[in-house]
């Protein structure tokens, strides 16, 4: 299961591919949110071409006429391969996968079928803030865990939530976030077996939102897939091909299930995987089947990327924390020394033109902090920082 940014591929970096005027060009909510003089390093779209299995795929499909609706598990059998080879994880069965539009409504759809109305989800904040907005909007009710020292998911913390949560004998979920957005914390096999004991324990069923599972960028981190640890058979996982390989705008998400929840996930509703996009399945597919070498370029790239941002927030901005993260291509700044207040992206935003995403939203631990997109080329990347600086003077 190990992980090697470094390039080995021969493939060139994707992300010194495109000029920052080519990049505005683009008409997406990265690029579109902001006026033109706003250098945008917030929404997680990363700054490359796409890889080109994907644009193989998705011209091939056009010139078909190939835009109808998905069918069969050619998208399955694709993660299954790719997590044994990148993983070394071989229980990924495609009997135990289906088909949702995205990991979000995934995750929705998943919860549907382990939680009722009103019932608890637990959540490590800081965390993505789309888990508050989606358990909403759902009906649940959010109750915090809140990560530990050093990021990492504290047990003695999250028992306690898990015992409150089930205190009055209905159901709860917990929404495991692996890896971590937006701190870039990889969960370990020990602490994931530990959730799972937890799990058993206390009755709680895990949604593990695995979106990020390709993109690990420390050379001595590695993922571990939620359901391959000990313990973990009634959870659920959501993964997709989106994150790695930068297709937001092609929807397609599996849901899958281990050994003990595969009569909850059979009870999810034929109909969820009508909301997938065809051809968005096809891209998919064609990433984890024929898009590694890309990957791997991508992840190197990243890492430099980690290694320039630690050097020039030294330089320019000595006072803001960062905790360089193991996966994601997202970068958890703590800015609170700076005296900027609650939202300190708002002051970037405004002073120095630059769109990072506030802290605010990701829940309790959010407050003073910033999360920056680390998809770009060096030279933004240089800027954004630069812009930084600016908005302090």
């Amino acid at each position: 299961m190990t992980s090697i940014p470094q390039d080995q591929s021969g493939e060139p970096n994707p992300l010194h591919a495109l000029t920052l005027d080519e990049l505005r060009r683009r008409t997406s909510m990265k690029w579109r949110t902001h006026p033109a003089d706003v250098l945008p390093l917030w929404v997680a779209e990363m700054d490359v071409p796409l890889a080109g299995s994907v644009v193989r795929a998705v011209t091939g499909a056009m010139e078909l006429g190939d835009t109808g609706y998905p069918a069969g598990t050619a998208y399955a059998e694709a993660l299954a391969a790719f997590a044994g080879k990148r993983w070394g994880w071989d229980d990924l069965a495609a009997e135990r996968t289906a088909l949702v539009p995205d990991v979000m409504l995934g995750v929705v759809e998943m919860l549907k079928l382990v939680t009722g109305p009103g019932d608890p989800v637990i959540v490590n904040p800081p965390v993505y803030p789309p888990f508050y907005a989606f358990v909403a909007h759902l009906d649940r009710r959010v109750v915090e865990a809140p990560l530990g020292p050093g990021l990492r998911i504290d047990l003695g913390v999250l028992e306690e939530a898990f015992r409150r949560a089930v205190a009055g004998g209905g159901r709860a979920a917990y929404l495991l976030c692996n890896p971590h957005n937006p701190t870039g914390t990889v969960h370990t096999a020990e602490e994931l077996a530990a959730v799972a004991a937890l799990a058993e324990r206390h009755g709680v069923r895990v949604v593990a939102d695995e979106i990020h599972a390709p993109v690990v960028t420390a050379p001595d981190a590695r993922f571990v897939p939620y359901l391959s640890v000990p313990g973990a058979e009634r959870g659920l996982a959501l993964m997709s091909a989106s994150k790695g390989w930068n297709l937001a705008g092609l929807k397609a998400a599996l849901a899958l299930a281990g050994p003990g929840a595969a009569a909850d996930l059979a009870r999810m509703p034929e109909e969820v995987g009508h909301g997938a996009s065809h051809v968005g399945v096809l891209a998919h597919t064609a990433a984890l089947r024929d898009g590694t070498a890309w990957l791997d370029a991508v992840l190197a790239g990243l890492d430099e990327n980690r290694r320039l941002l630690t050097g020039l927030l030294a330089e320019h901005v000595p006072g803001v924390v960062h905790r360089p993260g193991e996966a994601t291509y997202l970068a958890w700044l703590d800015c609170r020394a700076l005296g900027l207040g609650d939202d300190p992206a708002q002051v970037f935003l405004d002073e120095g033109r630059v769109a990072l995403s506030s802290g605010v939203p990701f829940g309790s631990g959010g407050a003073g902090h910033v999360r920056l997109n680390l998809a770009t080329s060096p030279e933004v990347l240089t800027e954004a920082v630069r812009r930084m600086a600016t908005a302090l003077r």
